[in-house]
């Protein structure tokens, strides 16, 4: 069986609007995240990462 994809959360949920400045998931991904399969999750991650990279890169030391 596929390893499962660890969830981003890392509980220092800091939302802003629909997106959590901590993980870098929207609240819809956050809501979703349990009923998600695989392929999903791992594209979730993927977006979480680069949201979070382009928030460094627009606020450097803040995030």
């Amino acid at each position: 069986m596929a390893k499962d994809i660890e969830n981003p959360c890392i509980s220092v949920c800091q939302l802003s609007g629909e997106l959590c400045l901590s993980c870098g998931r929207t609240k819809e991904d956050i809501r979703k995240w349990k009923r998600m399969k695989r392929p999903e999750k791992i594209a979730a991650v993927e977006r979480a990462t680069l949201r979070l990279k382009n928030l460094q890169k627009k606020h450097p030391g803040q995030c």
